[in-house]
């Protein structure tokens, strides 16, 4: 399987590689010192026209592939993964299913703003009682008229008060015995009357992400923001959590690499005993044993985004990438923290932000124990 970028994408990835070294990496951690949202990223980002990557010319896009997307997300997030799944999730969970579902009228309406980087999007699923769950979502969405009236509040949403253009998932159906088919999908821009913004959450890590509530009461959508049909809501969630997953792998993949790039030159000028520790034959084997799992990771990652741009199956792939990505962006910073050691554990450095941002890669979109419960289903139906 051929994961070579063409010239011109390769050029891209070489201009994102140098925005990133100066625009990315020395504010990266002042921003997560001060919990700040990464707007001059996201801002720069529209200028270099990247927040449209993969989505076609005629729709404001730069018409690239998928991979190179899933690249881009890799990259930004091996110098502030924070950036990283703000881009990931404006292309993924909400660029996606509008350029997927969404009519003309609502591809010229959203989805150019979005590709052009004029609008940030977002998507709201999760709720106080629901997660990779969709069943559980308990948000009403109820037909008055030509306007739909959501109810609800959803928790955990990425982008939050930054976006612009909401994806969001709400029943239609308040019969929860119909299970799935009550869920639909809605686009929800800032600004509908009804929509407003709750808590702001203080996390472990990512936490120049900005992280926040959506209340819904009594909100006013168009009907014609009906994204796809009513009762298709859970098809769309769960193809839409697919692609993320590739997103949120490729992000725990930028930040082990991007932890092991860091620490091997300070390995190379710290001296204990007399020599470098990268002298030291136990800092050899761990990093090569680091560099191995992250290429294996990277392969599955890269196998998965091809799957998909070739509308092959992908969702077990996905799945395994993801899970094996996310243990090994956990694994690989805390074994650079204790490589680099008492450096390793102060904010001088930025390896412990590194650990700290590596976790929630196995929680959200789906936790570890979701995504082999994904991977089994499709070994044994």
């Amino acid at each position: 399987m051929d994961f070579k970028l063409n010239e011109m994408e390769q050029e891209i990835l070489d201009m994102l590689h140098d925005f990133c070294l100066k625009e990315v990496k020395p504010i990266a951690a002042e921003l997560d010192e001060k919990e700040e949202f990464t707007q001059n990223a996201r801002e720069k980002l529209a200028e270099m026209g990247m927040l449209g990557t993969y989505i076609p010319e005629e729709y404001g896009g730069a018409g690239l592939s998928y991979l190179t997307y899933i690249v881009c997300c890799e990259e930004l997030a091996k110098y502030c993964a924070s950036t990283s799944i703000m881009f990931s999730v404006h292309g993924s969970l909400c660029s996606w299913p509008i350029l997927e579902f969404g009519t003309e009228e609502q591809k010229q309406k959203y989805l150019v703003p979005l590709a052009q980087g004029e609008k940030l999007g977002a998507m709201g699923l999760t709720e106080p009682g629901a997660g990779t769950d969709a069943n559980g979502v308990r948000t009403t969405a109820v037909l008055k008229g030509d306007k739909y009236i959501l109810n609800g509040t959803k928790i955990f949403i990425t982008n939050g008060y930054y976006a612009d253009t909401y994806v969001v998932f709400a029943r239609t159906n308040p019969d929860l015995s119909v299970g799935h088919k009550g869920l639909s999908a809605f686009i929800v821009e800032k600004g509908f009357k009804g929509f407003s913004f709750g808590t702001k959450e203080k996390k472990m890590g990512i936490r120049a992400s900005a992280t926040y509530e959506l209340v819904f009461d009594d909100c006013e959508v168009p009907a014609e923001n009906l994204l796809g049909k009513e009762g298709e809501g859970f098809k769309i969630a769960m193809m839409l959590l697919d692609g993320g997953r590739i997103g949120v792998a490729a992000q725990a993949l930028g930040i082990a690499q991007g932890a092991i790039d860091e620490c091997i030159p300070y390995l190379k000028n710290r001296k204990q005993f007399g020599k470098p520790l990268s002298a030291f034959q136990n800092t050899q084997f761990e990093l090569a044993d680091m560099q191995t799992k992250v290429d294996a990771a990277r392969l599955l990652i890269y196998r998965a985004a091809m799957a998909k741009q070739n509308h092959e199956p992908y969702s077990h792939l996905a799945a395994m990438g993801k899970m094996f990505a996310a243990d090994v962006a956990s694994d690989v910073t805390r074994r650079v923290v204790q490589l680099v050691g008492g450096c390793g554990y102060t904010r001088e450095y930025p390896f412990e932000r590194m650990m700290r941002d590596a976790k929630i890669t196995e929680i959200y979109e789906g936790t570890t124990e979701v995504q082999k419960m994904v991977v089994s289903g499709w070994m044994l139906k």
